[in-house]
């Protein structure tokens, strides 16, 4: 598949290009911590995303081989998306945006926990959690 055109050579602009939009990193997010693996599963996440959105921000995340789609096993209907090792790269990330989130918004206790647990040994829960991407 040809890599899409970019608008710079700018590492962070790259970047957003692939997963800079809203809803991108939330399906990012789903897939990583939420074991939510469906098209459906998205639809139920609390941001309440719109069909058109979510199928437009599958297929982008898919040419740009962040996630990638399996067959489901109990339903020729559906497919299963997970994430490819380039989305399992993103961890760390997604844990440092969790960490500058906590300093300026209010946090739910659910996300609180997830805080703690990533500030008693950051590198320990990035490990887990690739390792537990790497083994569904």
């Amino acid at each position: 598949m040809k890599a899409p055109k970019r608008r710079s050579h700018c590492p962070i602009s790259s970047s957003l290009e692939v997963w800079g939009d809203k809803w991108s990193l939330l399906i990012i997010r789903d897939l990583m911590f939420n074991k939510r693996f469906t098209y459906g599963d998205f639809l139920k996440s609390e941001e309440k995303i719109s069909t058109n959105i979510l199928a437009a921000r599958l297929l982008m995340l898919e040419k740009n081989d962040l996630i990638e789609k399996l067959e489901h096993p109990d339903s020729k209907a559906k497919v299963l998306y997970q994430l490819t090792q380039k989305g399992i790269d993103l961890i760390p990330v997604i844990v440092e945006i969790n960490l500058w989130a906590e300093k300026y918004f209010q946090l739910t206790e659910e996300k609180k926990f997830l805080i703690k647990e990533i500030k008693l040994n950051k590198e320990k829960f990035i490990s887990n959690s690739i390792n537990s991407l790497l083994k569904d």
